[in-house]
This record gives structure tokens, C-alpha cells and sequence, in this order.
């Protein structure tokens, strides 16, 4: 039996889009320049210092060069996203640790955000740390932040000595401020 020419040949165009795509995907990469040094033990140098970010609440720009003298809980986070939604409460816990004992931030960037929304979000969750408009995502882009959340730790040097790819945790989050502390 002779089968028709159109199945055939449609089943290769997809399988042939399909082996494009995936290529694609997997030889564009990650910069993983980060992840590779705090896995390694190094701590390098907080990227972005200077790019000046427009604060959330409208009053004026942060930079984290501006930061520079104190620990940086840098989360870079969206409404949309539901692991954000579920590790607020741990950045808060954070903010008020480092609040109490004056030695630091939690600075939130929101990513691909409506302003307005990301201030719903920070009244529902009763958020007191500040937070930035990543416009353009040049600051995520920065840091190789491709997926959401995710959050540098950054001792009082400007250095990242902890980070989280994905929704962190208490403990993760203790550990890292208390290296930040430890390497200041």
C-alpha cells in the first residue's frame, strides 16, 4: 500500500522544527558565569552596581552602589509569578532581621511588572522593604536572571557570597545573611 506524500512530509517538517527548536534552546545556554564562582567558593563582585533603578513607591532611584555599606537581600520577583508569591513572607522575615539589627536590606526588582499591580502585591503580602522597576530587565539581565524568582545575597562589600535560582526558604536565606555577616 502506497501511503500519501502530505503525512510523510508534514511528519518531517515538524520533527525538523521540532530539532530546530530544541537546538535552539540548548545552544544559546545560560550564563552561568555567577552560579559557577559562588558554587566554587568565590565571591564575586555584585554586577549592576550603578544601574540606577526607579524606585516602586515613586520617590526618586536606588542603585545597590547607594546600598554599598550593608548586607542586600537583591529578589528579583513578579505578581505573576507563584513561587514569589509564596517566599514574601520569608523576605519579610528577612527585612525585619536586618531592619532590627541595622545592618542590611531586602531590596525587591520587580520583573516585567505593571507598577501598579506590583504595589497591590506589596500591600497584600505587607512588604517594608523597598523595591525597584527593573525597566528593560537590565538589572536581571545582569545577574543572568532568566526565570523568576531569584535572589542574590550580598555582603556589605558589594560581594555575592549566597544566591537562589527558584523560590527560596528560611534556612537558605538565614545561611546566606549569616555568611554576609561572617565575610564583612
Amino acid at each position: 500500500m502506497k501511503r500519501p506524500a502530505i503525512p510523510i512530509a508534514a511528519t518531517v517538517l515538524v520533527v525538523a522544527i521540532l530539532g530546530l527548536l530544541v537546538y535552539g534552546i540548548t545552544s544559546r545556554g545560560t550564563d552561568t558565569t555567577l552560579d559557577d564562582a559562588v558554587k566554587s567558593g568565590q565571591t564575586p563582585t555584585a554586577p549592576g552596581a550603578t544601574l540606577k533603578r526607579p524606585n516602586l513607591d515613586g520617590t526618586g532611584a536606588t542603585t545597590l552602589a547607594s546600598l554599598r555599606g550593608k548586607i542586600v537581600v537583591l529578589n528579583f520577583w513578579a505578581t505573576w509569578c507563584v513561587p514569589c508569591q509564596d517566599e514574601a513572607p520569608v523576605l519579610q522575615r528577612a527585612q525585619q532581621d536586618l531592619a532590627k539589627r541595622g545592618d542590611g536590606t531586602v531590596l525587591g526588582a520587580t520583573y516585567n511588572d505593571v507598577a501598579s499591580d506590583s504595589r497591590g502585591f506589596i500591600r497584600t503580602h505587607h512588604l517594608t522593604y523597598p523595591n525597584v522597576r527593573d525597566v528593560g530587565t537590565d538589572l536581571a539581565r545582569a545577574y543572568g536572571t532568566v526565570a523568576l524568582p531569584e535572589t542574590f545575597v550580598i555582603n556589605a562589600r558589594g560581594k555575592i557570597v549566597g544566591m537562589s535560582r527558584g523560590q527560596l526558604n528560611d534556612r537558605f536565606l538565614t545561611e546566606a545573611i549569616a555568611k554576609a555577616r561572617a565575610s564583612a
